[in-house]
């Protein structure tokens, strides 16, 4: 019965809580349309801590942590209804969006001139064909081909793998992101499965040097230690690897491939599936110079940078916490020439079109350092 009474106290307490927090946010709503008048910013940093010297002196030094948490958080509610007062749909990048959703065609283009690093047979060329029935393939050496074919008008969209479920994220594609103009407009996951191929004839214990590219290695890290006289050599790309193999007078080289190489560079397959996981999937995004913003988009991506201080991160995650937002992917990245400073990229699973979503990137768009990267469809 003790414990009963408990809870039901602090059931009434809790009750006069919710009461207290929503005369809270009606003020901070007047206060909101103050502030509109008078151009004020929305942070009083020297109120707040006003604010916590006074509550913690209330609550005693054993509750002292537990007030600042709180209190910060009911601080940080606060500026997001107060921007949200200010700003809600006010944002240009809502006309953006609203303009692209608007503008852009109700079906993903069967056909186009599309920028892919490596050369026939890669990743990047599978999914481009299952992207588009009638591509038109323009092939890079580099990442960063890719990003400034699509800059430059060259191609209309471009293919790059971000992430594989086994080796993680393409790092070198990530910090390319700060330096172009570009939009997610889908993305696809392929399930990756790698296989070695060396040229008609030659066997396991015949291939002394193994090329690939650096994340299909990691990829196949347990099948490259189970051969540890066999050297791994990093190439640009999986099928530039088996090009290279088909092309060089050797008998005791091999490359870790995709099978499709074995028929187009004349390779036999010598062992199959050498990847660590049969679960093996690499995310690739599809993007174009334009913002195109299909039916059904239901993701978005944007970076940010957050100040070098406590609770900066949370404060941009409650943004989307208190909207019901679902963040499923962040990535950290240094940025070049300042120490210690990061850049961000997240994935949201949020219908781009929706009120909610809307709302949010309208307030993010006042950030110093806040770029949309787009809202799109992610297929299978």
């Amino acid at each position: 019965m003790m414990l009963e009474e408990l809870r039901t106290r602090i059931d009434s307490i809790d009750d006069e809580l919710a009461r207290l927090f929503k005369r809270r946010m009606e003020i901070v709503s007047q206060i909101a349309d103050e502030k509109a008048k008078t151009v004020l910013p929305v942070k009083s940093a020297g109120r707040e801590r006003e604010i916590l010297h006074r509550v913690t002196g209330i609550t005693g030094s054993e509750l002292e942590n537990y007030t600042k948490t709180l209190f910060s958080t009911i601080f940080d509610l606060s500026r997001n209804y107060q921007e949200y007062r200010l700003r809600g749909g006010k944002s240009a990048l809502r006309k953006q969006i609203e303009k692209a959703a608007e503008e852009t065609d109700k079906s993903f283009p069967s056909k186009a001139v599309v920028a892919c690093q490596g050369v026939e047979g890669a990743y990047s060329q599978q999914v481009c064909d299952r992207l588009f029935s009638l591509p038109q393939i323009m092939y890079f050496s580099r990442f960063e081909g890719v990003f400034q074919a699509v800059e430059s008008g060259m191609c209309r969209y471009g293919i790059l793998p971000i992430e594989n479920s086994s080796a993680g994220s393409v790092t070198e594609v990530y910090d390319l992101m700060v330096k172009y103009k570009f939009y997610i407009v889908r993305s696809l996951k392929l399930k990756i499965e790698h296989v070695l191929l060396a040229k008609p004839g030659v066997k396991l214990e015949d291939i002394t040097e193994i090329v690939s590219h650096e994340q299909a290695l990691d990829q196949c890290s347990d099948f490259l230690r189970a051969h540890p006289h066999i050297k791994a050599t990093v190439f640009l790309n999986t099928a530039a690897a088996a090009q290279y193999v088909a092309q060089s007078g050797r008998s005791d080289i091999a490359a870790i491939s995709s099978a499709n190489c074995a028929d187009i560079y004349g390779l036999s397959i010598i062992s199959d599936n050498v990847q660590n996981s049969d679960h093996n999937y690499t995310r690739f995004i599809c993007i174009s110079k334009k913002m195109e913003i299909y039916p059904g988009s239901n993701k978005i991506s944007f970076m940010s940078s957050v100040p070098h201080k406590p609770g900066s991160l949370y404060s941009l995650l409650s943004k989307f916490s208190t909207r019901g937002l679902n963040l499923c992917k962040i990535e950290s990245r240094p940025i070049p020439g300042k120490d210690f400073e990061f850049v961000f990229y997240f994935d949201v699973e949020a219908p781009v079109d929706s009120e909610e979503t809307l709302d949010v990137l309208s307030l993010l768009e006042s950030d110093p350092f806040f770029v949309f990267l787009g809202g799109y469809t992610e297929v299978f």
